[in-house]
Formats: C-alpha cells, sequence, structure tokens
C-alpha cells in the first residue's frame, strides 16, 4: 500500500519531497521522526544484482521474488519471498547497482549520489541501525550511494530477520556484515575511483538476532569481523520481512 500511495502521490505532484510530506501528515508520524529520500532526482533508476557467476538480473522483483508463472489464469500472478531451493537463484549476490532506465542499453550501470540531506543528519546521530528487510533489494540500495561510505558514526546496528529468503539463502550473519561492508566500501563493480577499503568494524559493530531465528550466528567470526553478537527475545515469527 505504502508503494502504491508514494507512486501516486509522487506522480501528482512531481515530487518525492512533497509525496513523503503528504504521507507523514496523512500517517500522522510524530513531528520529531524525519524522513528523507536517499536521492533526489527525477531520473529513472532501475535495481539490477550481479550474481557470483556472472550473470546479471534486473529488477527488484525478479531478484527479490519473481512472479509464480503457474498461478490459475483467472488470478494475478503470484510472488513468493521464501527460501525455497525450487526457486533459488542460480549463484549467489555479488552485488547490487543501479541500472538506467533510459536509451536502449539494458544493462547501462549509473552512480547516482546519496542525499546531501541525508549525510547531514546522519552526521549527527548516536547510532545508526540496519532495520529487518530484505537485504540486497530492502537495505544495500540505500547504502550503494556514493558518499555513504564516508560516513563513521561509533554505534552501527544490524537487526536480523528471523528467517532466510530468496535473496540470503545459505548466509551466515557474518555474510550479512560482509556484505553491508561491501556494499559502502564499494567493493565491486567499476566506480573503482570511489572505492573505499573500511574494515567491516567501521559498519557494523553490533548486531541483534531474534531467538530461535533460522539464520546461523556464527559467532566465532562475527567476533573475528568485530561485532558483538546479542540474542533478542523477540520471537522470530514477528521479525520476518
Amino acid at each position: 500500500v505504502g508503494n502504491f500511495f508514494f507512486s501516486g502521490a509522487r506522480s501528482f505532484f512531481r515530487s518525492l519531497d512533497a509525496a513523503i510530506f503528504l504521507f507523514s501528515r496523512v500517517s500522522n508520524i510524530p513531528q520529531r521522526s524525519l524522513v528523507l529520500p536517499c536521492v533526489c532526482t527525477n531520473d529513472r533508476f532501475t535495481l539490477g544484482a550481479e550474481l557470483f557467476d556472472g550473470s546479471i538480473i534486473r529488477g527488484q522483483n525478479d531478484i527479490s521474488h519473481p512472479a509464480v508463472s503457474d498461478s490459475p489464469r483467472h488470478l494475478p500472478l503470484s510472488v513468493d519471498k521464501t527460501c525455497d531451493a525450487s526457486r533459488a537463484l542460480p549463484a549467489p549476490i555479488r552485488r547490487v547497482f543501479y541500472m538506467s532506465s533510459e536509451g536502449t542499453n539494458l544493462l547501462h550501470e549509473v552512480f547516482p549520489c546519496v542525499n546531501r540531506r541525508v549525510l547531514d543528519q546522519v552526521e549527527a546521530v548516536d547510532a545508526i541501525i540496519y532495520g529487518i528487510g530484505s537485504l540486497f533489494t530492502s537495505i544495500c540500495p540505500s547504502l550503494i550511494l556514493r558518499g555513504v561510505g564516508k560516513q563513521s558514526q561509533p554505534g552501527h546496528v544490524l537487526v536480523l530477520n528471523g528467517s532466510l529468503d530468496r535473496e540470503t539463502a545459505g548466509m551466515a550473519a557474518s555474510d550479512f556484515v560482509v556484505a553491508i561492508s561491501n556494499c559502502l566500501n564499494r567493493t565491486f563493480g567499476d566506480d573503482s575511483r570511489h572505492r573505499l577499503k573500511h574494515s567491516s568494524m567501521r559498519y557494523v559493530t553490533h548486531l541483534i538476532a531474534p531467538e530461535g531465528g533460522a539464520i546461523p550466528l556464527d559467532r566465532e567470526r562475527l567476533t573475528y569481523l568485530g561485532v558483538t553478537s546479542v540474542t533478542s527475545h523477540l520471537n522470530s515469527s514477528e521479525s520476518s520481512d
């Protein structure tokens, strides 16, 4: 519902800031809360994923939850985000990146910069929390923007989901930490001029996982990466994306 609201409001106002303001008023978001767009542009971008086998997937839906083609004809195509071997990716995700929606070259990579207002707010906070959500299609797209990896706040907390999904099949907790660090360091891809070489400890200092969650907590490797692991008593069924 939120995506439909923002899409409609942005089309009507031709401004994402205006759409966010309208939604904040309609949903009565507390006045001290601040919602900012990570990118300020009217350009159209598409999310892409490069797998470790070199193949490219274009579009968030095809990365995260491609439509099930065997749905009955009279029903809309269903989607499935569960970690099902029959729907697994052909290889793990190496990186996600932005692709231009303009022109005829469907694989044209672009490198948008982060909204300066976002950086100003990030530099003033006491800690950064990577919330629950799909790792490669919800969290990482905001982290791969130019300029985000340069922030250096003292506390970075990663909150794990209660289960794995199509994007993260076979991953342990430390793999989430490495994936986030790779995004912020811009480790992979052709944008080498803006590549960073910071340790994982700079970007993830603490990890919270629901008790009984399905993502393995490989504590020894987490310690090696400089991460303090914390297990929450939140029921894992309440923490799925």
